[in-house]
């Protein structure tokens, strides 16, 4: 593609050098991915500036190179011959840039967002599947895998940077996918990481506490994933959990027809939740009873933000009611571990923040029956938003028959630190039920040894590595506690 046309959907605000008849071969925004012909994208991340690396890029074969103001001397060109382009925001202009190399992808397909603080991987998950059920060829981008049709591979973020966003659209309308489900973080808005996307929906699933070691402030979050909904065009919709406190606020400025969906209210979608079991749920929707296999009242928004989602889209109602019947819903997610002696049911989940742990053991402790207790295995993450720790011990004390704190993934901070700030949580009457092991496995082994009739382990769900140091060392949660299992059962 030629420079001058790749950069035409951005502001400019200057240039030096020239920009037709160029021939760009690819965008990259870390030097160290520049080939000869690249266009190198200099962007400010949370760590390192890609100022700092316009040297590197060009020396690495760079055509030209897109800078904020003020942030490339004219004489770092001079050896070169690379054109340089000035923006505002080259973070902003990396997304535009994406947009316009695949060729708009998202505008040949219909692309919902989901956001919120929990429950959007089981949404994305669930309207993925339903949709496949349907009969159409459908695409996934979730905080656990990228699925393109029935191809599957693991993800690495929410949402990945705007390249790779925009790279998946791209195979995906290329595979002939007609509609796709996204994940949408609150990192990815506030770095405009989803600039360009042509969404035709949005759906807010709940808020609370998480992140806030990246915004800072909780006005800030909801800003965060707010901005979302303001960038929805006219034709789009906004479908909200009317149950929400802070559901209001997302909409305030959307240009997007919305809509809501309720358990407590009479709104455009609303349920009754008809009976909760250790086997699934039982919902009304409209005078039709339908059971589904999914656990927990916060499983039956997550079921309506789906049926609302699909109704919007045109699908038919008994459709889509028979075809989420038959749904599990996302891989790590109150997903079951298989104990050799049955004797133990066994149960990992995502469950990282105060309120979706808060979740999980209510509806376990629910379906608990009389006589039965229940042990939870959990941690807190290091380098992230440090006031989630005793809360979330707190919560698992409150909840858990017994508590086993462990770590998570530490990354650069102490596991000792980390667990003495989840400690501080513990009600000193409840400090007699809490066992703190450092080590994730031999915690896990312990809670098994417990012998306690339901065991949630906490935190990392689909996880398959703990990141402890800079290093993604192998870890999965399932396969340890099935190790456990079978260890404490006496299977080899």
């Amino acid at each position: 593609m030629q420079l001058d046309h790749l950069i035409s959907p951005l502001d400019v605000r200057s240039l030096i050098g020239e920009t037709a008849g160029r021939e760009v071969t690819g965008i990259a925004f870390d030097s160290r991915r520049v080939q000869e012909g690249s266009l190198f994208v200099a962007v400010r991340g949370t760590r390192v500036d890609g100022h700092d690396y316009i040297e590197q890029a060009l020396h690495a074969g760079a055509v030209g190179v897109v800078a904020e103001q003020g942030r490339l001397a004219p004489d770092t060109l001079s050896e070169t011959g690379a054109a340089a382009i000035f923006v505002d925001d080259s973070t902003a202009a990396l997304a535009r840039l994406a947009d316009a190399w695949y060729g708009s992808p998202s505008r040949e397909m219909t692309l919902v967002g989901v956001t919120g603080t929990n429950g959007k991987t089981t949404v994305t998950t669930l309207l993925y599947e339903l949709y496949t059920q349907l009969g159409f060829r459908a695409g996934l981008l979730s905080t656990v895998e990228i699925r393109i049709g029935a191809e599957k591979r693991p993800a690495t973020h929410t949402t990945p940077d705007a390249l790779a966003i925009h790279g998946n659209l791209a195979e995906m309308r290329d595979a002939g996918v007609d509609y796709v489900f996204m994940e949408v973080s609150s990192h990815a808005v506030h770095q405009q990481r989803t600039l360009g996307l042509d969404f035709n929906g949005g759906v807010f699933t709940n808020l609370s506490h998480d992140h806030l070691d990246y915004h800072g402030t909780f006005a800030e979050y909801i800003k965060a994933k707010k901005g979302f909904f303001d960038q929805l065009p006219a034709g789009a919709f906004a479908l909200i959990n009317a149950d929400d406190r802070r559901s209001g606020v997302m909409v305030q400025n959307t240009a997007a027809r919305v809509y809501r969906y309720s358990l407590r209210s009479n709104v455009d979608f609303h349920a009754r939740l008809v009976g909760n079991t250790p086997q699934g749920l039982q919902l009304d929707l409209g005078g039709t009873e339908v059971f589904f296999k999914l656990l927990g009242r916060f499983n039956a928004y997550n079921l309506l933000a789906a049926y609302g989602t699909a109704i919007l889209l045109g699908a038919d109602s008994q459709e889509v009611l028979i075809a989420l019947s038959a749904l599990r819903g996302a891989e790590g997610r109150l997903e079951h571990v298989y104990d050799p002696e049955g004797r133990i049911t066994a149960l990992v989940d995502y469950a990282h923040t105060p309120d979706a742990l808060r979740n999980v053991l209510e509806t376990l402790r629910a379906l608990l029956p009389e006589g039965h207790r229940l042990a939870c295995v959990v941690g807190a993450g290091g380098d992230r938003d440090r006031g989630k720790r005793p809360e979330m011990a707190r919560i698992a004390a409150e909840l858990a028959d017994q508590v086993v704190l462990t770590t998570d993934n530490p990354r650069s901070e102490s596991p000792e630190a980390i667990l003495d700030e989840m400690e501080a949580g513990v009600p000193p009457a409840a400090a007699r039920r809490v066992l703190r092991i450092t080590d994730r496995r031999q915690a896990i082994r312990t809670a098994v040894r417990l012998g306690f009739e339901v065991l949630l382990v906490a935190g990392k769900g689909h996880e398959t590595y703990q990141e402890i140091k800079g290093e993604r060392l192998p870890f999965d949660d399932r396969q340890e506690l099935a190790n456990a299992l079978k260890e404490y059962a006496g299977v080899n």
